[in-house]
């Protein structure tokens, strides 16, 4: 992992936790916590939009863009937009999101497939981080286009066999 990426990441997850605001860290970077060597691009967060209002005075100096809406032929949701020392965070409502299908036959919410499972908490170089259960991970990402997402749902899929 970068440094900037894993500065920006102690950061988000130490205001998060220190107001006690739950979340779940998500994307590539989950999946780099959970022990694949992908480089991490950006740091997804799960949020529930009703914690905007607390988050926003907490990293207002960062904010990019939103909270706003966002819809394209992939994604509804609504999202806070975050530069963290040239580390690009994105804090998403987990309770609205929709994603396409792959195969192009609806919508599936977020929140359906985010609440099947816990949260699971690591450590992360001394600091609690929340993450989505690999099982989330994998169900979501196999939504998802690119070689990295398949090798991304290739390595979870290892890494829960071997739990």
């Amino acid at each position: 992992m970068e440094k900037k990426t894993e500065i920006a990441l102690k950061w988000i997850a130490t205001v998060l936790n220190q107001n006690k605001i739950p979340y779940a860290i998500g994307g590539g970077t989950a999946t780099y916590l959970y022990g694949s060597g992908r480089k991490v691009n950006d740091i997804d967060i799960s949020v529930s939009a009703k914690d905007f209002p607390a988050i926003i005075p907490l990293v207002q100096n960062y904010i990019v863009a939103g909270p706003k809406h966002y819809k394209n032929e992939k994604w509804d949701c609504t999202t806070l937009s975050l530069n963290y020392e040239g580390q690009a965070i994105d804090l998403t409502d987990r309770d609205t999101l929709l994603m396409s299908k792959k195969d192009g036959t609806g919508w599936l919410k977020n929140k359906e497939i985010y609440s099947k499972y816990p949260n699971v908490v690591k450590d992360f170089k001394g600091l609690e981080v929340s993450l989505m259960d690999p099982r989330v991970l994998i169900e979501y990402k196999q939504e998802l286009s690119g070689a990295h997402q398949e090798a991304d749902v290739e390595f979870l899929k290892n890494y829960l066999s071997r739990k």
